[in-house]
């Protein structure tokens, strides 16, 4: 069972450009009255990756989902920084008319999702984080300029497939920057208290084995930096450890992520 939105009448179907800062952002709504739900993507992924997640939730719900700048269908711009994603979150709830909404993140998504819900404690119905923000120090300078040869090494296919819409329109330099931004928002020092501050219901989907850069078991040591944060803060609990590995989560546990959802919605009375 789900809430019913407070609008009326219900929203109805859209899909366009939202305008923000310098450039338009493809949104998808699927309208009704439903709990407004918001899809935060992976860093380099679109809104496409939901499809198995808003198939099992199904048509109770009003689902938002949207391409980051220069991901999908979304135009460039000249600002791919953290704080952009995190605003981007305020511009598409803002031209859909959600006052509040439950955010719903994977990986890059996780860390947007908590930051917003952070700062915005009052609008947020809830979070659930699909194997993101997790406080772990994982990089130093070493890893930096890692991360810099492997973007450097991928660029020369990378406009290849741009037609496919499975790269974002940015230079391997972009890209790079990104992923090291995402580093130190990482760090315990830095991930620790935004996590501790949350006071809506957080759950966890977190996924096993290895992500797409990483190396030997250095993922799940990545994951176990939130025991400490389920011990510190009562309102974060894992919903769920699954047996996919971060690329495939979406794709193969769409069914517990759904299920996560459900958990938080029940919390806040739906």
């Amino acid at each position: 069972m789900t809430k019913k939105n407070s609008t009326s009448p219900a929203p109805e179907q859209w899909t366009g450009k939202v305008p923000v800062d310098d450039t338009a952002l493809a949104v998808t709504d699927t309208g009704g009255p439903g709990l407004p739900l918001i899809y935060l993507n992976g860093q380099f992924a679109t809104q496409g990756y939901w499809r198995r997640v808003i198939a099992e939730l199904g048509p109770g719900w009003r689902h938002i989902t949207y391409d980051e700048r220069a991901r999908g269908k979304s135009d460039r711009s000249a600002d791919y920084s953290f704080e952009a994603a995190v605003r981007d979150v305020d511009a598409v709830l803002a031209a859909r008319k959600v006052d509040r909404a439950l955010l719903v993140g994977w990986s890059y998504g996780a860390f947007v999702a908590a930051h917003w819900a952070g700062r915005n404690p009052d609008r947020t119905l809830g979070t659930v984080l699909v194997d993101g923000a997790q406080p772990y120090d994982w990089l130093d300078e070493a890893m930096e300029q890692r991360i810099r040869k492997l973007f450097r090494r991928l660029g020369w296919f990378m406009p290849l497939l741009r037609p496919t819409g499975l790269t974002p329109r940015m230079s391997p330099a972009q890209q790079a920057e990104c992923n090291i931004e995402l580093g130190r928002l990482s760090r315990e020092r830095a991930l620790g208290p935004v996590l501790d501050g949350i006071t809506v219901p957080v759950r966890y989907v977190l996924a096993s084995g290895t992500s797409f850069g990483s190396k030997g078991d250095e993922q799940e040591r990545i994951r176990a930096g939130l025991d400490q944060v389920f011990a510190r803060n009562a309102n974060i609990r894992l919903s769920a450890k699954v047996a996919s590995n971060h690329g495939a989560i979406l794709k193969k546990e769409f069914a517990a992520v759904a299920e996560a959802v459900r958990e938080v919605a029940a919390l806040d009375g739906a």
